[in-house]
């Protein structure tokens, strides 16, 4: 799988890249991550990506502009043809592991994380064929909502997971949680490890 990562801080995903699960399967070749910036398809000096809301209000709004030439770039990168763009919003649809399942599934995709008070309605308009919410919180971007998405639908890629026996049995992929664990030592404080766990028949 090929995934665009659209954000004003790509460090912050470059970082976590490197690390557990998704750093496996990109060091694998399982999935490939491109970043792009929008303040590099920013169109002034000052590489700006953001300004005050039509209307009044307090914080600022990322531009249209940016982000769509930063998703127009994607796209022309993408090695497969339409990708699935993805803006992280609060107001998307309530991300679920039936859903990351079907992402998995896909050739590529394109996460868009925004900052601020959101992003201007028209960029979303134009470009996200999905709105997508990873719980009803507030983080300060969707950087780490964009990291969430890839991280659960990495997971699911063939021959990224170990024992690909594990995901089937996990909590959220027939509707149940998963059942409490156990391992060393037998005994802990005073607390036994069940005695049907011990019988040899899993």
């Amino acid at each position: 799988m090929w995934t665009g990562i659209v954000s004003i801080f790509p460090n912050l995903i470059r970082n976590t890249l490197k690390e557990g699960v998704v750093g496996r399967a990109v060091a694998n070749g399982d999935l490939g991550v491109t970043l792009f910036d929008p303040r590099e398809y920013a169109e002034d000096t000052h590489k700006t990506v953001d300004d005050r809301p039509f209307g009044g209000g307090p914080g600022m709004v990322m531009m249209a502009g940016p982000l769509s030439a930063s998703v127009s770039e994607a796209r022309r990168l993408c090695p497969s043809e339409n990708p699935v763009t993805i803006y992280l919003s609060p107001q998307g649809t309530r991300f679920t592991q039936s859903l990351a399942t079907k992402l998995a599934a896909l050739p590529a995709l394109i996460l868009v994380a925004g900052r601020y008070e959101g992003v201007d309605e028209r960029f979303i308009e134009r470009e996200a064929d999905l709105e997508l919410s990873i719980g009803d919180y507030v983080l300060s971007g969707g950087e780490l909502a964009a990291m969430v998405v890839l991280d659960t639908v990495a997971r699911l890629l063939p021959g990224v997971v170990g024992n690909p026996e594990s995901i089937k049995s996990e909590s959220h992929m027939d509707g149940l949680l998963d059942f409490p664990h156990y391992t060393r030592p037998r005994k802990f404080g005073g607390d036994r490890v069940p005695d049907v766990l011990l019988q040899g028949d899993h």
